[in-house]
């Protein structure tokens, strides 16, 4: 799966007024994230996929494979808590032109890690695309130990894993017990030069919907070893970085976007629109 390396970006569902999906928006924000992505992934938490109705998913997947100006690779995001909910979305989605699917860790009801085995082991059975795990134990409240990445890694459909833990020692043991072409993500912008240093491919980055060259950049230098140089560049993202989530993601790189002229800063509650003092923040450092 060389086509899920360098940058991918988990993108944004842009919304009008009315609070309708706003497809010249996203017809924008494909243009500009090609400027520098890899990869486009679809229906994660930062595309608002918890308030966006099923029919929205069909047809906002539709318009970004009919828009796709440099025909990059889609993940689509099909996760949740329910494994059989997860199984029968799976299959009632037309995952033509789908690369792989990204699939988090069961949320609120906190599984053993033999559940979690389970649970995607079920899902990676079943699904007519490769699945790519993702850990983010501050949203989920359930961590995927290495241990059980590793255990996982072994099943023939499941590719890899987006590792937003924060815990460099939990990546490490993933690179070094898994095969080669298992797949270890970033889920962390920031940490992406550290990752790669460690066997990581690249990242699924938030903030490249507004700053894809940059990502262009970190990960041009990190495959060539030059890492101080990523971290130099990445750097230039460290003080914007807490602010696209001091009011929830994705409020704050909504914002950002807005104030680029990308397409506007409406979310769907619960989530409300950046406020005034968090736009000026963005402002200043943009």
């Amino acid at each position: 799966m060389k086509s899920i390396y360098g940058t991918g970006v988990a993108l944004i569902t842009p919304f009008n007024n009315s609070n309708e999906v706003d497809f010249d928006g996203l017809t924008k924000l494909l243009s500009h994230t090609a400027k520098g992505v890899d990869y486009y992934v679809v229906h994660g938490t930062t595309g608002e996929s918890a308030t966006t109705s099923p029919s929205e998913k069909k047809t906002i997947l539709q318009h970004i494979i009919n828009n796709n100006p440099n025909k990059l690779p889609i993940v689509a995001g099909i996760g949740g808590n329910n494994t059989y909910g997860v199984i029968e979305t799976i299959k009632n989605t037309d995952l033509t032109g789908i690369d792989a699917v990204l699939s988090v860790a069961p949320y609120y009801n906190k599984p053993s890690q033999k559940g979690i085995i389970a649970h995607f082991t079920k899902i990676a059975n079943e699904s007519p695309v490769p699945i790519i795990l993702y850990n983010v134990p501050e949203r989920t409240s359930s961590n995927i130990l290495a241990s059980t990445t590793i255990e996982l890694s072994k099943h023939t459909n499941i590719i890899g894993i987006k590792e937003a833990s924060g815990s460099i020692e939990q990546a490490i043991e993933i690179h070094k017990n898994t095969d080669d072409d298992f797949l270890l993500i970033s889920g962390d912008d920031m940490l992406t030069p550290t990752l790669m240093s460690v066997g990581a491919v690249g990242v699924i980055s938030v903030l490249a919907n507004a700053f894809p060259e940059i990502f262009r950049k970190v990960i041009s230098h990190a495959n060539n070893k030059s890492l101080e140089e990523a971290e130099i560049i990445i750097k230039q993202l460290a003080n914007i970085n807490p602010l696209m989530y001091e009011e929830g993601n994705p409020v704050g790189i909504k914002e950002v976007l807005r104030q680029i002229e990308i397409c506007s800063n409406n979310v769907r509650l619960p989530l409300l629109p950046a406020s005034n003092d968090l736009s000026k923040r963005i402002k200043a450092l943009l």
